[in-house]
């Protein structure tokens, strides 16, 4: 496991795999938050200096079941508990709602939880599921973030495309009334039917848009492109992905009886983009690779742009 995931379990072979404990079936939230390892609190103290003096305007979020630091807040901030977190999933989602994943990083100071949403859609044949991830942080760096995230089913590929007229994405800093900033976010959630349809919308419309080989290669050059004065190790590496991409778009099995369309090639490089295997791994990189199921994968918007260009 990835040093800087402290505890988490998962469900099935998910884009972020490798991470955690397995479990055999989705999960109810009491059990989710105890398999996940976040049934913990976080509470506030005062700061004072080594001669007691005290720190104003600051505080000190702490772990409250062994005392860790967690990150030093300003007295405005206001804490989100775990628990609060899978309660707002169960009441956003509905009886029934199970979490496939949910867990820590970097020793409590981030958390996240992934449930999927109850209804399926069929983008051109293909099955999508929508999930919702819910993620939060405890040192103060980062905001609460509630997002849609597609997947399509047959290769567990992500599907969240930046539309420009559907918001799949809600945030929002940790202060002021949390509590009616979340029932602003369920508001907004509810408006993944709109995402899913404006995505079928653009689906449709990117099957209609044929696309060369020719420009499939010249668009992967532009997605891969060459460092200037790229030695021959780096040129040799950018090759090897740029003949991984070509592969996934010619002869992925899932996208081989497909027509030849810039949907196919969105596909091919959501494909990419999801599963490989960086040429160096970093620590965190299948975390980095999380992130991007939340905020959105560049290489994916840029491909989409790319399509988007076609006349």
């Amino acid at each position: 496991m990835s040093a800087n995931v402290e505890t988490m379990f998962y469900v099935r072979e998910t884009p972020w795999h490798g991470l955690g404990t397995k479990v055999g079936e989705a999960l109810f939230s009491q059990k989710a938050l105890e398999l996940s390892g976040l049934n913990w609190n976080v509470i506030q103290k005062p700061i004072y200096t080594s001669d007691n003096i005290l720190i104003s305007n600051y505080k000190v979020n702490i772990r409250e079941s062994d005392d860790k630091v967690l990150g030093v807040v300003t007295d405005r901030y206001k804490i989100v508990q775990n628990k609060e977190a899978f309660s707002f999933t169960d009441s956003l989602i509905g009886e029934g709602c199970k979490y496939e994943t949910a867990g820590s990083l970097q020793n409590g100071r981030k958390v996240w939880l992934l449930a999927k949403l109850p209804d399926k859609y069929k983008i051109l044949d293909d099955e999508v599921t929508p999930y919702m991830v819910f993620s939060n942080s405890h040192d103060g760096t980062g905001a609460i973030k509630v997002a849609m995230t597609p997947i399509r089913v047959v290769c567990n590929n992500t599907l969240n495309l930046a539309l420009s007229n559907a918001k799949r994405i809600w945030s929002t800093i940790h202060t002021g009334n949390i509590s009616s900033k979340l029932n602003e976010a369920m508001k907004t959630l509810l408006l993944a039917e709109s995402y899913m349809e404006n995505l079928d919308y653009e689906a449709h419309y990117l099957s209609r848009k044929t696309i060369s080989d020719e420009k499939v290669l010249e668009f992967i050059e532009l997605l891969l492109p060459l460092p200037d004065n790229a030695s021959k190790t780096q040129e040799k590496n950018i090759n090897l992905l740029r003949d991984d991409m070509k592969l996934r778009y010619f002869d992925a099995p899932d996208l081989i009886d497909l027509p030849k369309t810039s949907w196919r090639f969105v596909n091919a490089v959501s494909d990419f983009a999801t599963h490989i295997n960086p040429l160096r791994k970093t620590k965190n990189y299948k975390e980095n690779l999380f992130s991007k199921t939340i905020d959105g994968n560049p290489l994916i918007d840029r491909a989409y742009a790319l399509v988007e260009s076609i006349v």
